[in-house]
């Protein structure tokens, strides 16, 4: 059967594409703009977003297996729920879910909450799901490289609890194999939930250590407050973004995103090598 991925433009969706292909699956991706989607000849693009009923219908005809990235946005809870009823309309039980860590706990941040809500719905609706709940993505360095490598400071007020940051590239490829082990399946699977982890649980102090070590200078860590960080996600991004990334940051300083007991063993089991590091990212930032 053909794959549905929803979310695919996106630095991980773009990740599990490449991963379903290397696994000879047939993809369908959704897509506002076919022009600019730029995918392989082999997979179907079918135009439309997540509350145009019409082209989330068409997405869906023929299709058992899912994979859901919703984008933060003001609307990404309706966005979710409409996809995921159109998708139980459209008989497909087999879903790949992107949630986040700690999703239920986080309940003030409003992605959090949103997937949260998404979460009891797959559970309480009859859906066989995978739900993947990453922590910070490493990738998300490159929106504030500019103020490490000329400022020396490393912004992100991410604490001294810890957080497990993973590689999109790893999400992706744990994402492909839950789903074409779903797909695949001869009957219905149990529910599961993977949370996604880096090998590292880093204070913003280690962050800062690493990004010294690899410009051979001191980078400092900005500290625990979020103001400042706030004012500069706002300067590219809506306004109601930033605050909303503001509060995601104390809750990292709050709580932290640490690994459960077997979280990474059961990762590298999965993927059959190591999972990729924070240094590797910073090296590759800075080569570029």
């Amino acid at each position: 059967m053909t794959i549905l991925v929803i979310g695919a433009t996106g630095r991980v969706g773009r990740h599990v594409v490449d991963q379903l292909l290397k696994r000879d699956a047939r993809v369908r991706v959704l897509t506002r703009d076919r022009a600019k989607a730029g995918f392989p000849a082999e997979v179907e693009v079918v135009q439309g977003d997540l509350l145009d009923i019409d082209a989330l219908r068409a997405a869906f005809s023929g299709i058992s297996t899912l994979f859901l990235l919703n984008a933060v946005t003001g609307d990404e809870f309706t966005q979710a729920i409409i996809t995921l009823n159109v998708a139980r309309e459209a008989g497909v039980d087999r879903v790949v879910y992107l949630s986040v860590f700690g999703a239920e706990r986080a309940v003030n941040v409003p992605h959090f909450a949103v997937k949260s809500g998404a979460e009891r719905m797959l559970e309480q609706m009859g859906f066989g799901a995978t739900i993947l709940r990453p922590t910070y993505f490493i990738d998300n360095e490159v929106m504030v490289k500019d103020v490490i490598l000329q400022h020396g400071v490393y912004p992100m007020p991410i604490g001294g609890k810890g957080v497990a940051m993973v590689d999109t590239r790893d999400i992706a490829e744990v994402a492909a194999i839950e789903l074409i082990r779903r797909d695949s399946a001869a009957g219905e699977l149990p529910n599961e939930t993977i949370n996604l982890v880096g090998p590292d649980t880093l204070t913003g102090e280690d962050v800062a250590r690493i990004w010294s070590d690899v410009l051979g200078r001191r980078v400092v860590y900005g500290g625990d407050d979020p103001s400042g960080f706030e004012q500069t996600m706002a300067t590219f991004m809506p306004q109601w973004m930033a605050y909303e990334m503001r509060i995601m940051a104390e809750r990292y300083v709050s709580d932290g995103m640490v690994p459960e007991d077997g979280d990474r063993e059961r990762l590298t089991t999965l993927l059959g090598r190591p999972l990729h590091t924070y240094r590797e990212t910073a090296a590759s930032i800075v080569a570029v």
